[in-house]
């Protein structure tokens, strides 16, 4: 018979032993060799090791954001602007849909939005660019908007993000 299917013997069974204290593990030391007059070590000190493999990187801050840079407030502003615009057929704002395929904002806070719509048929396609310019434009610390509506890569749902789904009844 194989000893993995043998029932456990009076001599194999597991001792415990209760204890009332533990004594810590040494801590880490560092040896540093005072060397004396002569060139030679003249003693070696024994101290405790200080945790500095932490003061750099405990002091080290963020860096901040620029306005235009993801984190930035024009460029947060901008992308809040453009998720308050929702088509009108569809009720999902067209970030979440996906038709907005960039945002970049100039270090003058000249902003461009790159964008598409849903078909070249769409009943909005004169005027939705213009209110995403408008809407970017009054987004406090832009100088300028401006908005290239393009059809190559052409827009699929794929595109949108879970929450558009979701709203659809897509996920």
């Amino acid at each position: 018979m194989d000893e993995r299917n043998e029932p456990m013997s009076e001599t194999a069974k597991i001792l415990v032993e209760e204890v009332d204290a533990v004594a810590p593990p040494p801590k880490a030391r560092v040896d540093m060799a005072d060397i004396g007059d002569d060139g030679g070590a003249a003693e070696t000190v024994t101290t405790e090791r200080k945790p500095d493999y932490l003061d750099g990187f405990l002091s080290q801050k963020p860096a901040e954001a620029t306005a235009g840079e993801p984190g930035g407030d024009v460029y947060e502003g901008v992308i809040t602007a453009l998720k308050e615009i929702y088509d009108p057929e569809i009720p999902v704002n067209i970030y979440e849909l996906g038709l907005i395929y960039g945002v970049d904002v100039t270090a003058d806070n000249h902003v461009v939005v790159t964008m598409t719509l849903t078909t070249p048929h769409c009943p909005v396609a004169e005027s939705m660019p213009g209110e995403v310019e408008l809407r970017v434009g009054a987004v406090p610390g832009v100088g300028s908007a401006e908005v290239n509506l393009i059809w190559d890569p052409p827009w699929d749902p794929a595109k949108m993000s879970d929450e558009a789904k979701l709203e659809l009844g897509m996920l």
